[in-house]
């Protein structure tokens, strides 16, 4: 019998084959895989250009629901688009190759992986992962050594304590103004914020060049932003087993703005045009404070929105601001404190949203229209609040929350510039201690906030913020930015203890009982808008089958002239005795002005605030009829105390049947007396203003005129202005 020795087998054929179908499949696996995270880091550094590992390790572990579709799509058609198309257009020169198909193969799947490779060492070194590492490791007492609890400082509100109205802005920071007011562009980008920062309180001291906060660690995306003014420390989690997506809680053991605000009977509330679950932010806020969330999802729900309406991350500013203006003149008329807090969006990376209002002042650089815009936008807004009735008891704060993750707008900077987000406070309780130029990172908000509500802090510091308007020193101030930074990045036990009390196992209870809440409060009803009624002056607002699980305290709206600018009357609905509601919109609330006009309306559950059950649209129409005539205004006769309006020519399509005049203060904010017309034997109207009506008080006076025919209401005819003097 022959042995042969060392002679292998044969594979079978079809086994080379699928030997080979698994090695080429492979090869390109690897060849895609290689691409998709060589392209990913490069898109990655281009959209966010100054990404750090805390934020990297912060969103891994938060909620991304409400991510703007555009970065979505931006990703999609970058990364694994690119890498897809590429990978088949290798796989179709394969085909061509002959027989050195499988050497090239080889080849570019080495010099794939090398890329790969090169990639990943980039992004180690961009985010200095290897440094991050070791703070990790490395223990710190600086956060424990600096922190005021709040739990344990001594906090004196006033007896009248002031609302609060906190805007963060959305990457505003002050190196967008011109170089004149301390920006660092030749022609400003935002004139009018800069301006109204600059008439305000800002830490600059005497110096005219703008100031503002500086986004320390854990603190330079919009979490750790709106975390670090509120809380005065930096948003540094360590990497846990669990997602803030499954928690029920954000940080119980920390005490921040909303918590103090909230124990001193303050109602909150935090306006957003983006979904609210987006980071957590909807825990934290709820968690601290108990705060009424109005967001995308809120609008969409309560018909503020349509049903389909969706841009860059929920809704623009230009809605954001009208809402704003919707629930403050809601909110302002309960009797007690708020805090009502927003966050802007129109200027997220990258290149931000333009909208229809926004300027061409900057031509194809749509993201300094964008800040135009927003510039202009939001001093509207704050003029609109001063001229409110709850303002002279309203302390405003605007903040950027971060500097720009522009990928390129700022690239022109020189590197000595210190940018510093847009930072002003506007009406507050007190005054700067000094007139020094203060040097402060965006945690001394924390304190500074409540200070400007006029709250005496023992010891002018909480968390790790100082208050501004004492003249204690900020943390920068006392150890310099570079040793700040270094302490808030090392590992803290303290900030590990203050942070681990973290709920997950009622997480999802928790998110039932609040969607029964709101099922229970809410508040459903047919609404129909009457057509305009001449002789009346007026259309209706109707609600039938009004359906709650709870009693109805309420039902209630507001008129707004459709351009949302300004809340002109406030009415509650009449219960009739067929369980529908009944509103009377009169023309002459509005001035008899022409046009349409939104009306919001509001429902109350028992127990609850008033929440929006639908907007609809009225509208008011100038009459067929109209009247006209001469106006004449006489003299102040001091020795008889009055003076007279004499209406002359009087021309009308229909008999007339009244003419009246309600006399106003000057600015027309109050409505004095109301004067009724006679007639004279020669055909004119005289009117007679006495000046004992008024208390013999002299200045200028506003008067409407109005007439009436046979079918016809009042109507307004003319506007003059009457004087008492001395």
């Amino acid at each position: 019998m022959k042995i042969q020795v060392g002679k292998k087998r044969a594979l079978p054929r079809s086994r080379k084959k699928l030997l080979r179908k698994v090695k080429v499949i492979l090869q390109y696996v690897f060849i895609f895989l290689s691409l998709l995270i060589a392209t990913t880091v490069a898109w990655v550094f281009r959209t966010w250009k100054g990404l750090t590992m805390e934020e990297v390790v912060f969103h891994i572990q938060a909620p991304t629901t409400g991510t703007d579709s555009g970065i979505i799509s931006s990703f999609i058609l970058t990364c694994p688009l690119i890498s897809i198309v590429l990978t088949l257009v290798i796989l179709l020169l394969h085909k061509r190759l002959g027989k050195i198909k499988d050497i090239a193969v080889l080849g570019l799947m080495v010099a794939f992986l090398a890329v790969a490779a090169f990639s990943v060492g980039y992004m180690w070194n961009r985010l200095d992962i290897t440094a991050y590492a070791k703070n990790q490791t490395t223990e710190s007492t600086f956060i424990e050594d600096n922190y005021a609890d709040p739990k344990e400082v001594e906090l004196t509100f006033p007896e009248k304590k002031r609302n609060l109205i906190y805007i963060y802005l959305e990457s505003m920071e002050n190196t967008y103004a011109d170089e004149k007011s301390g920006g660092a562009f030749e022609k400003s980008r935002i004139p009018e914020l800069a301006k109204l920062s600059l008439e305000n309180e800002n830490f600059s001291g005497n110096s005219t060049a703008l100031n503002g906060g500086i986004p320390m660690y854990g603190a330079t995306w919009t979490m750790g932003a709106l975390f670090a003014q509120t809380s005065g420390l930096p948003l540094n989690l360590p990497i846990r087993g669990d997602l803030m997506s499954t928690q029920s809680e954000f940080l119980p053991g920390v005490i921040n703005l909303g918590d103090i605000l909230e124990e001193n009977g303050y109602k909150q509330y935090f306006l957003m045009g983006s979904e609210a679950e987006f980071a957590g932010r909807d825990l934290y806020y709820k968690q601290h404070g108990n705060y009424t969330i109005y967001d995308y999802n809120y609008s969409l729900e309560n018909g503020e929105i349509p049903e389909d309406y969706h841009v860059f991350w929920g809704y623009e500013d230009a809605k954001l601001f009208e809402f704003a203006k919707q629930h403050l003149t809601q909110i302002s008329k309960n009797n007690e404190p708020f805090n009502f807090s927003m966050l802007t969006v129109d200027t997220h990376f990258e290149d931000g949203y333009r909208c229809k209002d926004c300027p061409n002042t900057f031509g194809d650089d749509q993201y300094a229209n964008v800040m135009a815009c927003s510039s202009k936008k939001v001093t509207e807004f704050v003029k609109w609040i001063q001229e409110q009735d709850f303002y002279e008891n309203t302390t405003i704060v605007i903040s950027g929350d971060h500097l720009t993750m522009d990928s390129n707008f700022c690239d022109d900077v020189p590197s000595s510039y210190e940018r510093k987000v847009y930072t002003t406070y506007i009406n507050s309780a007190v005054q700067p201690e000094t007139e020094d130029y203060r040097e402060y990172s965006t945690m001394d908000n924390f304190p500074t906030t409540l200070a400007s509500l006029g709250v005496e802090i023992s010891g002018n510091r909480l968390g790790l913020g100082t208050n501004l308007f004492s003249s204690e020193e900020t943390l920068i101030e006392t150890y310099g930015k570079e040793q700040v930074n270094t302490g808030l990045k090392m590992k803290s036990k303290f900030m590990d203890e203050l942070t681990k009390d973290i709920v997950v196992e009622n997480a999802k209870k928790v998110q039932e009982e609040e969607k029964a809440e709101a099922e229970e409060k809410k508040i459903t009803a047919d609404i129909t808008v009457s057509d305009y009624d001449a002789l009346s002056d007026s259309f209706k607002v109707s609600l039938s089958k009004v359906k709650c699980q709870l009693p109805v305290e309420s039902i209630q709206c507001t008129v707004w002239k459709s351009d949302g600018m300004k809340a002109l009357v406030w009415y509650e609905a009449e219960k009739q005795e067929d369980g529908t509601y009944s509103i009377e919109v009169k023309g002459s609330d509005l001035a008899h002005e022409e046009g349409s006009y939104d009306v919001i309306v509001y429902g109350q559950a028992e127990g609850y605030d008033p929440s929006v059950i639908k907007t609809v649209t009225g509208e008011i129409k100038e009459p067929e009829s109209k009247i006209t005539a001469d106006v004449t205004v006489t003299n102040y006769d001091f020795r008889k105390g009055y003076f007279d309006v004499i209406l002359s020519n009087v021309e009308s399509t229909e008999p007339v049947t009244a003419i009246e005049c309600t006399v106003w203060e000057k600015d027309g904010t109050v409505a004095l007396k109301t004067y009724q017309a006679k007639r004279q034997g020669d055909g004119t109207y005289l009117l007679r203003i006495k000046a004992m009506d008024f208390y013999y008080k002299t200045g200028t006076y506003r008067i409407l005129i109005y007439g009436q025919t046979e079918n016809s209401p009042m109507m307004q005819m003319d506007e003059v202005f009457g004087e008492i003097t001395g």
